[in-house]
């Protein structure tokens, strides 16, 4: 996995390259070992040509979501524009109560704590969903967090009918301020829900690893068969 779109092309490229020529080698190897009627020796190889033919077939499905990056794009965005956006929320709230009157402080208070923690909610469910790989755990946060949003935008239209006209501007700042947050946070989950990063290391440290161990152990096999040659070379 790497942070930019540009690296992950790049590692992909490089594992291309390296299959290529692990592909090469072997296609060498194999006219060699037919050259000298080695018919252990090309089991052992036939073993690992079929073997790595499972890994590249899992590469295919590896690399092109490694090179989306599409969980590493959510957490841009929950760091990012979404941060920004609940910020500007609290900070237009904030702003919108300093008009508060003694006889309401207590309730206006009290929903501009609610409004912003409510937001605050929805962002820490952020990093939840985008490490999460199963779908009806998602689908639950992702229902958490529309009520979350829907506490804040309710709190600032309650807002609205306890503060004077001169919370007016400030509160459609916040307003707009949770709309934004609301659409970025659309994108974000979406994002998330390809699940590319998620995939890929998933596939890598599951199956892939398997298949590599057993390509080794063929490899390990046609070494020790060839070593046998050389041992009888030299008697």
């Amino acid at each position: 996995m790497t942070v930019t779109d540009e690296a992950s092309s790049a590692a992909a490229r490089e594992a291309e390259q390296a299959t290529h020529a692990v592909e090469g080698d072997v296609e060498g190897l194999q006219r060699i070992l037919q050259a000298l009627a080695y018919p252990d020796d090309l089991q052992h190889l036939d073993a690992f040509k079929k073997c790595f033919a499972s890994y590249r077939a899992l590469d295919a499905d590896i690399l092109p979501l490694a090179v989306e990056n599409t969980n590493i794009k959510a957490q841009r965005l929950s760091f990012g524009p979404a941060r920004d956006a609940a910020n500007a929320f609290r900070q237009s709230l904030e702003a919108a109560a300093r008009s508060i009157t003694s006889t309401n402080a207590c309730c206006v208070e009290a929903l501009v704590a609610n409004a912003t923690a409510a937001l605050l909610e929805v962002q820490v469910t952020q990093a939840r969903h985008i490490a999460e790989s199963d779908e009806a755990a998602m689908s639950r946060m992702e229902a958490e967090m529309a009520a979350s949003e829907a506490a804040a935008r309710k709190a600032v239209d309650t807002l609205k009918g306890l503060l004077p006209a001169a919370a007016g501007p400030p509160l459609a700042a916040a307003a707009a301020a949770v709309d934004r947050f609301t659409a970025i946070n659309a994108e974000l989950v979406t994002l998330s829900r390809r699940n590319s990063n998620v995939r890929s290391l998933a596939l890598s440290l599951g199956r892939k690893r398997t298949v590599t161990a057993e390509c080794d152990d063929n490899l390990l096999a046609l070494e020790a068969a060839l070593a046998k040659h050389d041992f009888t070379a030299t008697r």
